[in-house]
């Protein structure tokens, strides 16, 4: 409820009812169950250090899920300074089945029908997640700081030592692989859709 901060143990039961819905959002962007259980638990930490700040003026998971945001950015941070070798050549391995040499598409995918009225159900947010959780780690990574937490493309250049040309290949990619995996997984003919519905 708006306009009256709950009492502190309350406070501390609503919040830990929160951690299952922070660690999914954590894990799908980190990539890394251990970094998205240190981003969620500093989350918890700054929430109750910071209690006074929410006072209940928004919604908690929304007020925790900005906290997460800056955890996360944080975590990326950190790993960045330490590159595992050879990961951007995985990255670049994945996709090349889907590509021609020019990086175009080798088979375009199919037009969607509806994809607002997709974005509504549950169960299209479950592929999409599937379909994240498929992406190679750094073109995963590139996505969600550009599409997810709204970093601008020199930010994710600094934050991944990256160049920009390669920062657009990815998310070119990220998002070319996603559109794929979507028209199979939900908008195709073949989906798991038309199965749901009968």
């Amino acid at each position: 409820m708006k306009g009256r901060p709950p009492e502190k143990s309350d406070f501390r039961t609503q919040l830990e009812q929160q951690r299952p819905y922070l660690l999914r959002f954590a894990a799908l962007q980190l990539r890394d169950p251990n970094a998205a259980e240190d981003a969620v638990q500093e989350t918890l930490l700054a929430a109750l250090a910071g209690e006074a700040n929410f006072a209940g003026r928004s919604n908690l998971r929304t007020w925790l899920t900005g906290i997460l945001k800056h955890k996360i950015i944080d975590s990326i941070r950190r790993a960045a300074r330490e590159p595992s070798a050879g990961a951007e050549l995985e990255d670049d391995a994945a996709f090349d089945p889907l590509f021609r040499a020019n990086g175009h598409w080798k088979d375009r995918p199919q037009a969607w029908e509806e994809p607002q009225g997709a974005l509504e159900q549950k169960q299209f947010l479950g592929v999409l997640e599937q379909c994240l959780a498929r992406l190679p780690q750094k073109t995963a990574r590139v996505f969600m700081l550009r599409e997810h937490l709204g970093l601008d493309t020199d930010e994710i250049c600094k934050e991944l030592a990256i160049t920009p040309t390669h920062c657009w290949v990815l998310l070119y990619r990220a998002r070319m692989a996603l559109r794929l995996c979507l028209d199979e997984r939900w908008f195709g003919k073949g989906s798991g859709k038309a199965a749901d519905k009968r």
